[in-house]
């Protein structure tokens, strides 16, 4: 009997490692997702404000990491109340439960890489003509209070994880609440300058390296697989292996059929292929299926993938057109690909229903818009969110940063 009693004990501590390294694996996947989206906007923005948008990545995410681990896992998991709205701001962490199946302090890692993801999509969206400093004083706000709300609603146990909500791993509550906040920002930051022009006319704004580019989304695909695949939380036993397999699968094939898509689409719409609407198009497919990469079968999953990179095409040529600058596409992407996947999870998902689909889409989507709204605006009387003229035409390399990212080419192009 004892015996038997240890070999118990044994097999749950083996259990419990193997579940808390896959944690950690695969928070270190999305992790690597912050060099993935600053690989993709590096090259989707022009030369003279790379290293400038490198520097919002880089401190993006340190922020995020430090204003998680101060203030948002507080609000958004500890003593909070089940089905609530108000969060508890209890201590940091706290203790380790005793019948924990994984490290807690895997799960707080877990967690922080992906408040970082949804302040990622932010940098993106108002790239090449935001302040700096606006843009973190920001980023402090988004991941230490805005987003944590609304993850407690949501994952944290509060009213909308009662209220019939399904966000497998966060469609909505990580990628539409990004493109929330970004849209936000946008509206009062304005287009940049050039970008239109008179009766309608969108003038494009080439990527300054469309291979850099490439080498993000590919990494970005990678780490999704932590993304979706570690929401699943366990892979200690045969059904949640499984289930880590099957999402392993749904989560590439929505990728690759996204990619196509928006090729065919661009064939048919314009007799070229668009790389960057194929880059977006992968990204769409990613962030659809993520509302719910397990319950659709494998062709299901493929259908998602592929309606989202079209849709995504046509939704980046409608922000144009009503003069929304997006540079790298990331409110069409993390937005309209966002909702669209939490509006098809009840196809496949018996514990979701439409109407449950579009209350949490539309809380989540009012709560960050208009909260950040307030903050974006607070900012824009303050200190200004918007760099002047001068240093706009002359690049937030110099401004910002006093760096080039290419020394050489402007050196020669001086020269010339």
């Amino acid at each position: 009997m004892e015996e038997l009693v240890t070999l118990g004990a044994t097999v749950s501590e083996l259990k419990f490692a193997l579940d808390t390294f896959y944690f950690l694996i695969s928070g270190a996947l999305v992790m690597w997702m912050a060099a993935g989206f600053a690989m993709l906007e590096a090259g989707l923005v022009r030369s003279k404000n790379t290293t400038e948008i490198l520097t919002k990545n880089v401190c993006l995410y340190s922020i995020a990491c430090i204003m998680y681990l101060v203030v948002g896992y507080n609000i958004m998991y500890v003593d909070n109340a089940e089905g609530g709205w108000l969060p508890s701001f209890a201590s940091l962490i706290g203790a380790q439960a005793s019948d924990a199946d994984h490290a807690l302090e895997s799960d707080f890692f877990f967690q922080v890489v992906f408040v970082a993801t949804a302040m990622s999509i932010v940098s993106g969206a108002v790239a090449e003509r935001m302040k700096l400093w606006a843009f973190l004083i920001f980023s402090v706000v988004m991941t230490g209070v805005i987003y944590p709300v609304e993850g407690y609603w949501t994952w944290g146990g509060g009213f909308l994880s009662e209220a019939g909500f399904v966000d497998f791993a966060g469609s909505g509550i990580v990628h539409m609440a990004g493109a929330a906040a970004a849209i936000s920002g946008v509206l009062l930051l304005g287009a940049r300058k050039g970008k239109y022009g008179p009766n309608g006319q969108v003038n494009p704004i080439p990527g300054s390296n469309l291979p850099m580019a490439t080498l993000g989304m590919f990494i970005l695909w990678m780490g999704w697989f932590g993304f979706n695949g570690g929401s699943q939380l366990l892979v200690s036993d045969a059904e949640n292996a499984s289930a880590v397999a099957k999402i392993f699968v749904n989560t590439n094939s929505a990728a690759a059929f996204g990619a196509v898509s928006a090729l065919v689409v661009c064939k048919m719409v314009w007799g070229k292929a668009d790389l960057t609407m194929i880059l977006n198009g992968a990204l769409a497919g990613l962030v659809a299926i993520t509302a719910d990469p397990l319950s659709p079968s494998l062709p299901l999953a493929g259908v998602i993938g592929m309606v989202a990179g079209g849709l995504v095409v046509f939704s980046i040529v409608m922000f144009d057109r009503i003069k929304i600058d997006d540079p790298v596409g990331a409110i069409s992407v993390h937005g309209v690909a966002g909702l669209f996947g939490l509006m098809l999870v009840p196809l496949s998902n018996a514990d979701a229903t439409i109407l449950g689909q579009l209350y949490g889409a539309t809380v989540i989507f009012a709560w960050v818009f208009g909260a950040s709204f307030v903050v974006w605006y607070l900012l824009k009387v303050t200190m200004g969110i918007r760099v002047s003229e001068e240093e706009e035409y002359n690049g937030m390399d110099a401004s910002d940063c006093g760096i080039d990212a290419y020394p050489e080419f402007v050196s020669l192009k001086s020269a010339s």
